[in-house]
């Protein structure tokens, strides 16, 4: 995997974190291990990046390999014998992947539910019936057994799964609401990416984001969305592509706004959240909806926003 330094400062195992689906424990112990180089020498966790660095990540193969429950806190909005539903903070990856196969969720669920979830997604992602990105916080449901698994994903194919997420962007909007349907696929020269692809291209696959602005503060708006298909990095794709990238996306942003840099606290990956979830409970078969407030550091910047729009 290789990476550009877009911006100076952040610490070598900080930046990986930032930019990758590692997380930071497991970015420090690839740099330890010697598997991270910039600009072609190795360095240590604490190197200060500077602008243009490159740097390249050898991240070990995939071995299948059982997840091990772990005595993680895990925020639970609801649980009965059939699903959890989960609100996942930010910086916690959903399941187990080459070069972090510890401190995710699915291994706090396994010690939480005591082993008793889904075994359709294997070994690696019991339970995962849909997931949110690492830097991404709210709410995921999870199986916990197998009847369960295949009445949700049923509903997330179908698009009868209600997935509202609250952002905050770049720019302006000129209108109220709008519905992006665009093509996503793997980006063609950078893998680690996501792109907007043509319609049909190989890989590709249809996206629909919808989205209506709750708020504008001049050169950052706040927007809900909800999705229609899931696809990886979906909404972070889908704003870019409009011009309004999310406010503290270090691989899709365009640039940092002003109130980035002068609040850079605040910022710790994309400024996402997936406030509400509803979906048929899939053995009751009435429909369920739960809500999450908004992450600590989002309500403050929404609030640092409302005083400067007023000075």
């Amino acid at each position: 995997m290789e990476l550009t330094v877009k911006d100076s400062g952040a610490r070598l195992d900080s930046f990986i974190a930032a930019s990758t689906e590692l997380s930071r424990s497991a970015a420090a112990r690839l740099c330890e291990e010697g598997a991270v180089t910039v600009n072609g020498k190795v360095q240590n966790k604490k190197y200060a990046v500077r602008e243009g660095d490159a740097i390249e990540i050898q991240i070990p193969e995939a071995v299948p390999t059982e997840a091990k429950p772990e005595n993680i806190p895990l925020d639970v909005v609801y649980e009965d014998e059939d699903i959890i539903v989960i609100n996942k903070p930010s910086g916690m990856v959903v399941h187990p992947a080459p070069g972090n196969y510890e401190g995710t969720l699915v291994n706090a669920l396994l010690y939480h539910c005591e082993g008793a979830l889904s075994g359709i997604g294997g070994e690696i992602r019991p339970g995962i019936v849909h997931r949110i990105d690492k830097d991404t916080s709210g709410l995921l449901v999870v199986a916990k057994n197998d009847r369960a698994h295949r009445a949700l994903a049923e509903q997330l194919e179908g698009h009868r799964i209600v997935r509202e997420y609250h952002a905050l962007v770049t720019g302006g909007f000129r209108e109220d609401s709008g519905t992006v349907s665009k093509w996503i696929g793997r980006h063609p020269v950078d893998r680690k990416k996501m792109a907007v692809l043509p319609e049909g291209a190989s890989g590709a696959k249809d996206a629909v984001t919808h989205y209506e602005v709750l708020a504008r503060f001049g050169e950052v708006s706040y927007i809900k969305l909800h999705l229609e298909t899931g696809r990886t990095h979906q909404i972070r794709v889908h704003m870019a592509s409009l011009g309004h990238p999310l406010l503290g996306d270090e691989v899709y942003g365009g640039g940092k706004t002003r109130f980035e840099k002068a609040h850079k606290n605040l910022f710790d990956g994309q400024a996402l959240h997936a406030k509400r979830l509803s979906f048929l409970h899939p053995t009751r078969g009435v429909r369920v909806s739960y809500e999450c407030p908004l992450p600590e550091n989002f309500e403050k910047a929404l609030s640092l926003l409302k005083k400067e729009a007023e000075k």
